[in-house]
C-alpha cells in the first residue's frame, strides 16, 4: 500500500466516480482505476460498491477510509515539518472554525502568518457544532480548531480570549432608542435562531433560561449573516457575536444586559508543527475581550 493509493481512494470516496476523481486529481482515469482495484487487491476486500449513482464506500471500506484520511493528514504534516525553512513555512496547515467565533480574528492571524510564509496552504473548515469538530480532531485531520468552551474543552486548550455578544433587531424596533438592551425587555420576542446543535444556539438558550425560558422560535439558520439580515428584515431578533455583524447593520446591533460573552479556545493537535505554533502565537495577539469591533451607529 502507498499513500499515492491512500490520495486516489479518498478522492473517489469524495467525488464518487473514477472520472471525477481523476480530474480532481489531474491525472488519468486509468491510473485512478488501477490503483483502487490494486489497493482493492492487497487488502482482499472491496472498498467501494458499484451503484447506478456512482462509487460508494462499504462498510469496510468507510473504516479503511478513515485510517487513510489520517496517514495522508500525518504524511503532509511530516513533510511541511521536513521542508520548514528558518524562515519560511511550507505545506498544509487545516483549521476548523466553530460558527461565529473567530469570524474577524482569524482572517487577520492567517493574513499576517501567509504573508510570512505565502508557500504555505490553509483549508478552513467552518463546522456549526461541536459534536463535529471533535470527530474531526479524532479523525486527526485537522492541525488546529477554533471554537467555543464547553464543559468537554481539553484541558490543554489555550484561551484566546472572550467573544461579546450583541442584539440585531430591525430597523423599527423600540430597543434601537437604548444604548444597551436588556434582556427582559425582549420577553416575547419572536427569535432567529440557529441549528439546535450548534454552540451559538446553546448560548441564546442559557441567556434566555431566566427571562424567556420558552423563547418564540421565528427562523432557524445556519449563518450569523444570515441572522442578521433576517433580523434587521423585522423578522425576529438575534444573538451573535459582535464580531459576526456585517458591514452595514452594525447601527442594528446593540450590546445587551447584563453582558454576554462566550470565551473562545483554540485546540492544538498533540505534536504541533511549527505552523500550527506560528498561527497560535498570532491568535493570541489579535483583540478578542474588547467591543473595537462593535460601534452602534447614534
Amino acid at each position: 500500500m502507498s499513500l499515492r493509493q491512500f490520495e486516489y481512494a479518498l478522492a473517489v470516496a469524495e467525488e464518487g466516480s473514477v472520472t471525477a476523481a481523476a480530474e480532481l486529481l489531474h491525472v488519468a482515469q486509468p491510473s485512478v482505476s488501477q490503483q483502487i482495484r490494486g489497493l482493492e487487491r492487497e487488502l482482499g476486500v472491496e472498498l467501494f460498491a458499484r451503484t447506478p449513482t456512482g462509487l460508494v464506500p462499504t462498510v469496510v471500506g468507510r473504516a479503511f477510509l478513515r485510517d487513510a484520511e489520517a496517514a495522508v493528514s500525518a504524511a503532509r504534516r511530516a513533510r511541511a515539518t521536513a521542508r520548514a525553512g528558518a524562515d519560511e513555512l511550507v505545506g498544509e496547515l487545516a483549521i476548523a472554525v466553530q460558527m461565529g467565533f473567530g469570524t474577524r480574528q482569524l482572517p487577520g492571524a492567517l493574513g499576517a502568518l501567509r504573508r510570512r510564509s505565502p508557500r504555505l496552504e490553509v483549508t478552513v473548515f467552518e463546522e456549526p457544532s461541536s459534536a463535529e469538530l471533535e470527530r474531526l480532531c479524532r479523525r486527526g485531520v485537522l492541525d488546529l480548531a477554533l471554537m467555543a468552551a464547553c464543559e468537554r474543552s481539553p484541558a490543554d486548550a489555550h484561551h484566546l480570549g472572550d467573544e461579546e455578544f450583541v442584539v440585531v433587531v430591525g430597523a423599527e424596533h423600540p430597543q434601537l432608542a437604548a444604548d444597551r438592551v436588556e434582556l427582559r425587555e425582549l420577553e416575547g420576542e419572536p427569535w432567529v435562531r440557529f441549528d439546535r446543535d450548534s454552540a451559538l444556539d446553546g448560548v441564546l438558550l442559557n441567556v434566555l433560561r431566566e427571562h424567556d425560558p420558552t423563547p418564540t422560535t421565528a427562523a432557524r439558520v445556519s449563518q450569523t449573516a444570515t441572522a442578521v439580515r433576517w433580523a434587521a428584515q423585522g423578522l425576529g431578533v438575534t444573538l451573535v457575536p459582535a464580531s459576526t455583524v456585517p458591514h452595514g447593520y452594525e447601527h442594528l446591533a446593540r450590546p445587551v444586559f447584563p453582558a454576554v460573552s462566550q470565551p473562545v479556545i483554540a485546540v492544538v493537535r498533540q505534536g504541533a508543527g511549527p505552523a500550527e505554533t506560528a498561527l497560535l502565537e498570532l491568535l493570541r495577539k489579535e483583540t478578542w475581550s474588547d467591543s473595537a469591533f462593535f460601534s452602534p451607529v447614534p
